[in-house]
């Protein structure tokens, strides 16, 4: 068997060769003896173009199925027609038999790093066919067009723009000819100028439309018809050159890639980098046609590059999400505001100076940015030694990646957040906490930053965005009409208390000044302690916790119990003295809202015992617990409704308790029964979810439930009572929405246990 090679490397260097090991393109480097040579050499499979072999590198390798002649330029300029091997195909590259007579070689392998280009021979109209795009009459209709535009003579153009007869345009024509005014240079747009029958701006019009017509490719040809859409194209287009086409909204792009570019290369170049896969990095372009891609990125980024395919859209999108680098990013990211309509509260005695840098500029609009998408939380995460910075926004309860920024700005963003928040931008060993205020068009928006340090001498940020709003009322929480009648009827008592709970961020804060906002009366003396005053309602007094001066939620409260109230919202229940502090207040004649952290309104009443609290007193004095959650909205736009499976009725009824589901008399299932789900438009960024919907759980305590608290009941005794007083759970409140079609039953399993 001859084992004789011939290696083409990057750099032009050509050798002859034989094996000294067995290839195996999994080892990335393989070894060789060079002609002329007697030790053995490692060449790295990353630095190699092509091996040609006089023999296959396998003693039982068959060639089996193989594309279509195909033409391989490598980036040596070098080109090779070959047909490939559909099954000996790998990441590093791909296995193909020459058809070219003057090579004695058997089998080449290729690179994917080196491949220039890849051309078959089929034409894209044919692809098209064959993809059951477009019917052969229709193609064989466009391929008509596309030789007659080729074809068609500036008479003719003018004649079909212009409206003017043919038998007119050869009757001048003839008549010039005969009268000796058609030389040999006067062109035929000429004489009908002189004629008085065109303009001379319109015979160049017919010009450039003649010049566009033959280079009309018949692609563009069906798109203009109607016949196919431009994203058939592109995918004929990475066919013929073979070239994977991707959905980049499906793919999370490699941070190694990613820094492997500047912002102005892939602005230019209208490209986006995918994955770094160590010999070479793979990038989307929606030009599959011009080489000089793949050659420009060559020479950027001194690596070997593999082109995928993705629609222009989709490579613009991903740009403005990943890269914002500079000013011109900046001013794609929000519309530059005027002075009146942005401004720093100053939280130190002196104001910061501030330079016109781009770090500035940076971090005041990805403020700015987050509060305009509605983020509920900003999350700044550096990346290792020279990878990019990723920003997620928390939005409608999910997080997503919205920007990666170059490793310069990481460092220069994180001390500039801390110069605004008035913190130590020489401490990097410690957590710190601080604020930002900031007024955006009018409204005072409050950043609570935290920085942590991470590996790496990394420091993160997040920052929760808090907006001073107006509260909302009680009908426009997303209480059921049962819970919103109950709950009017609890806090209109003289006394008792009132919880809120749920995790953070599910809206508690919200619900209680709903609630607050319908006692809010002037015969009624409110206080509120919290850490923030996120809501601000006339008529109440409200008290903002500041730890750094001494101002606690107990010493708060001590002082608010001796100015006469008759309603205290407390905050949150932080620990056990607050809240024995809450429930003393509620026994000596005040109303009382808090809020505390568990998952269950049931629950509840079992943590507050554990924390100390008297169980008879615990009974006597609760009202009742509102337990909530908040799931995304079905995107009100878009929204459509559907007839689900007998599977998918069948979850819902065993998710809300099959037994349940029947008492309280929710639907059949039957041809009429539908439910909705968000088809995905431009107003939720297609992911069909707009808004959040509040998911509540309301125990009312009354006799039947006292008297469970009062015998020490578990968790799930407490439940069951309640339940059959006519509580209904978070699932059971979750499904009802979902049958109302407010939501879907995924978002709802993703907030209710």
């Amino acid at each position: 068997m001859d084992n004789g090679i011939f290696i083409e490397m990057i750099n032009g260097t050509q050798f002859k060769a034989k094996w000294a090991r067995q290839f195996n393109p999994a080892d990335r480097e393989i070894t060789v003896y060079v002609e002329g040579h007697r030790e053995k050499k490692i060449l790295n499979l990353a630095r190699i173009c092509c091996i040609r072999m006089a023999e296959p590198p396998y003693p039982d390798m068959e060639p089996g199925e193989m594309d279509p002649l195909q033409v391989i330029e490598i980036v040596s300029g070098k080109s090779y027609s070959v047909r490939t091997l559909k099954e000996h195909r790998d990441q590093y590259g791909f296995f193909a038999v020459p058809v070219d007579k003057d090579l004695s070689e058997k089998m080449v392998y290729f690179t994917n790093g080196c491949i220039r280009s890849r051309k078959s021979f089929m034409p894209v109209g044919k692809i098209l066919e064959n993809q059951g795009a477009v019917s052969r009459e229709d193609l064989e209709k466009a391929l008509s067009e596309q030789r007659r535009l080729r074809t068609m003579r500036v008479g003719e153009i003018i004649s079909e723009d212009y409206q003017l007869e043919h038998n007119v345009i050869d009757e001048i024509i003839t008549q010039a000819q005969q009268e000796g005014k058609a030389g040999k240079w006067l062109r035929v747009g000429d004489i009908l100028v002189g004629a008085g029958l065109v303009t001379k701006e319109q015979v160049e019009a017919a010009l450039a439309s003649q010049k566009e017509g033959k280079k009309k490719k018949i692609g563009q040809l069906l798109v203009d018809r109607g016949l196919v859409t431009e994203e058939q194209v592109l995918a004929a287009l990475a066919t013929k050159f073979h070239l994977p086409f991707v959905d980049l909204a499906t793919i999370d792009p490699d941070p190694k890639a990613l820094s492997a570019f500047s912002s102005d290369l892939v602005m230019q170049l209208k490209v986006f980098p995918v994955a770094d896969r160590g010999d070479y990095l793979e990038v989307a372009t929606s030009r599959p046609t011009e080489a000089s891609i793949s050659d420009n990125l060559r020479f950027h980024t001194n690596r070997q590059i593999k082109l995928v395919t993705a629609t222009p859209e989709q490579i613009q999108h991903a740009i403005s999400r990943y890269y914002l680098s500079d000013d011109d990013m900046l001013r794609q990211l929000v519309d530059d505001l005027g002075k009146d309509d942005f401004q720093q509260v100053e939280t130190r005695e002196e104001a910061v100076k501030e330079s016109d840098s781009g770090t500035i500029r940076l971090g005041n609009r990805i403020l700015i940015d987050a509060y305009q998408q509605r983020a509920s939380d900003i999350h700044l995460e550096p990346g290792g030694p020279g990878l990019p910075m990723g920003i997620r926004y928390r939005i409608d309860g999910i997080c997503k990646t919205i920007h990666m920024l170059q490793p310069r700005f990481t460092k220069p963003l994180i001390s500039r957040l801390k110069i605004m928040a008035s913190l130590d931008i020489a401490e990097h060993r410690k957590p710190q906490s601080g604020k930002i205020l900031l007024v955006i068009q009018g409204k005072r928006v409050e950043y609570r930053l935290e920085i942590t340090p991470t590996v790496g001498g990394n420091e993160d940020a997040v920052l929760r965005v808090l907006t001073y709003s107006a509260p909302m009322t009680l009908d426009e929480i997303d209480l059921s009409p049962a819970n919103l009648q109950k709950l009017k009827t609890i806090i209109a008592k003289p006394y008792g208390i009132v919880l809120c709970v749920g995790p953070t961020g599910s809206g508690k804060t919200t619900s209680l000044h709903a609630a607050l906002a319908y006692i809010n009366k002037p015969e009624r003396k409110i206080w509120t302690v919290e850490d923030p005053v996120e809501i601000a309602q006339p008529g109440l007094r409200q008290v903002e916790i500041r730890e750094k001066t001494g101002l606690t939620y107990m010493e708060a409260l001590r002082s608010l119990l001796r100015a006469d109230p008759d309603v205290v919202m407390i905050g949150e229940m932080r620990d056990r003295q607050a809240a024995h502090t809450a429930i003393e207040t509620s026994l000596t004649g005040h109303l009382v809202f808090s809020t505390l952290h568990t998952n269950s309104a049931a629950e509840t009443v079992t943590r507050l015992i554990e924390m100390g609290e008297e169980i008879f007193n615990l009974a006597d004095t609760l009202l009742g617990v509102v337990a909530q959650r908040l799931a995304r909205r079905l995107c009100r736009h878009c929204r459509e409704a559907y007839h689900p499976s007998r599977e998918e009725y069948d979850r819902l009824r065993e998710y809300y308790g099959e037994k349940m589901f029947k008492v309280h008399g929710l639907p059949d299932y039957n041809e009429a029964f539908t439910l909705k789900r968000g088809r995905g438009c431009d107003e939720c960024g297609d992911s069909g979810y707009r808004g959040r919907l509040a998911v509540h759980e309301l125990m009312v305590c009354t006799e039947a439930v006292r008297e469970a608290i009062k015998a020490g009941g578990a968790v799930r005794a407490i439940q069951e009572v309640a339940v059959a007083e006519g509580m209904r759970t978070l699932r059971m409140d979750g499904v009802e929405k979902i049958l109302a079609g407010l939501t879907d039953l995924e978002q709802i399993r993703r907030v209710c246990l």
